[in-house]
């Protein structure tokens, strides 16, 4: 069969005040402005090979516009665009800023993907910008704890099983493993993976009547350190960590979560396996086996249960459960020393 994706190659979201969202991504994340197209803004870490991996646009709330995987070559975009219009979804062609054509449809749950192949690929070779090392693209940001390229998306859904079966058997993305709850059969977390990560896409379950919401997407750093460092700053800096730094059962990466000027969540993230195995089967988890806090010594803010665009009803809840388990799917990494 043939391989599809390849790799998250850019998020798109909305902001109330774009240029507070800019300066902060600028001076606090170590982003860079790479191209400014009717009032969208366009920024890359300083490892991204691609021209960028972030476009803010002007909105009333902070949302996802969309998520863009890149395929693994232009037959693959084509057989990929075929699976989604078989599985009774249509999209549009389009031309993106820099990625060629790209198909972009609304999946099952209300998020919009898009998919492309063409990619204009950086490579600063002059200038202070240039890096003494031929497979940077360019040189190291000088904010301390930078992230060098974009790593991940989570989306929130009311589905997470068959969310993941929906993206497995249409678009070829492996499921890693899920978390399901100690006390009822219920799925309340999923990671699937385009390549050898344990996830580039994650999902989280969700009650709102709202679709198409997003958790929060993450950017990478090389080290454990790097991320302390950005912690470190982040506080320094007046800004809140929401939750971490410490170590995610599932996939095993260090973690740290806060806040951008428009409430979106940003993860940092580092560490992590690699597998490469083709067939392998998903692991399932509990709470209580630490697949949250690898270290089950901490309980995960409410905050973190939160959802974008907001809307009265938080991520991992379900209505019509019994009351005995109300609390545990709203939060069921609420309980200190529970993972």
């Amino acid at each position: 069969m043939i391989k599809l994706l390849s790799h998250l190659s850019y998020v798109a979201i909305t902001a109330p005040d774009v240029e507070a969202s800019v300066k902060f991504y600028e001076e606090q994340v170590g982003l860079t402005v790479t191209d400014r197209v009717d009032g969208r803004v366009y920024m890359r870490c300083w490892g991204d090979y691609y021209r960028y991996s972030l476009v803010l646009i002007p909105g009333d709330e902070p949302a996802l516009e969309t998520a863009a995987w890149r395929t693994s070559s232009a037959e693959a975009l084509d057989e990929a665009v075929k699976r989604v219009e078989a599985a009774g979804i249509t999209g549009e062609w389009e031309d993106g800023l820099a990625v060629g054509r790209v198909y972009s449809f609304v999946g099952p749950w209300g998020h919009k993907l898009s998919l492309h192949w063409d990619v204009e690929h950086v490579q600063v070779t002059e200038g202070d910008n240039a890096s003494i090392y031929p497979d940077r693209p360019n040189r190291r940001s000088k904010i301390a704890g930078a992230p060098r390229q974009l790593d991940h998306v989570t989306v929130a859904v009311t589905d997470v099983d068959a969310f993941a079966k929906w993206y497995n058997d249409v678009l070829g993305f492996r499921i890693m493993a899920r978390t399901v709850l100690d006390e009822a059969p219920i799925s309340v977390f999923s990671v699937l993976t385009t390549n050898e990560k344990s996830h580039d896409l994650g999902v989280v379950l969700d009650s709102s009547k709202r679709g198409g919401r997003v958790n929060h997407y993450a950017f990478w750093v090389d080290t454990r350190e790097e991320l302390l460092i950005a912690a470190d700053t982040l506080m320094e800096n007046g800004i809140d960590i929401e939750y971490g730094p410490s170590i995610h059962g599932i996939g095993e990466q260090n973690f740290l979560y806060y806040r951008d000027p428009s409430t979106m969540r940003i993860e940092l993230n580092t560490g992590g396996y690699r597998n490469y195995v083709p067939d392998w089967e998903p692991r399932t988890w509990k709470p209580s086996l630490g697949s949250n806090n690898f270290y089950r010594n901490g309980a995960m803010p409410m905050s973190m249960t939160e959802s974008f665009p907001p809307d009265a009803a938080p991520s991992a809840t379900e209505e019509g459960v019994p009351d005995e388990i109300k609390d545990q799917l709203l939060n069921p990494y609420a309980v200190q020393g529970r993972g």
